[in-house]
């Protein structure tokens, strides 16, 4: 979990219903832990999973196979890419 070692000075506010404000009330306490520490562990807790998984490819084993095959014997460059390959040249400045 990502934790910041700098004093909590962000805010952020939100609405919710009665009922989920209880829930969360109600789960802070059964974990001894104050609702805001609650809510932004679990919060982090999922921004993680979301980040990592939007982060991650997976292929199937076939389809891996395939992307290694590629890289340790990549097709010769086309007329496209070598077009591409000049024009980053031109554009870029690479020192």
């Amino acid at each position: 979990m990502v934790q910041s070692s700098t004093a909590h000075s962000q805010r952020i506010n939100l609405r919710l219903s009665e009922t989920a404000k209880q829930r969360i009330e109600q789960a802070a306490a059964v974990e001894g832990r104050t609702v805001s520490a609650f809510i932004v562990s679990s919060a982090l807790e999922n921004a993680e999973k979301t980040v990592r998984r939007h982060e991650t490819v997976a292929l199937a084993r076939q389809d891996a196979m395939r992307f290694f095959e590629a890289l340790s014997n990549p097709p010769p460059p086309n007329d496209r890419l070598r077009a591409a390959l000049e024009e980053h040249a031109r554009r870029v400045d690479s020192r």
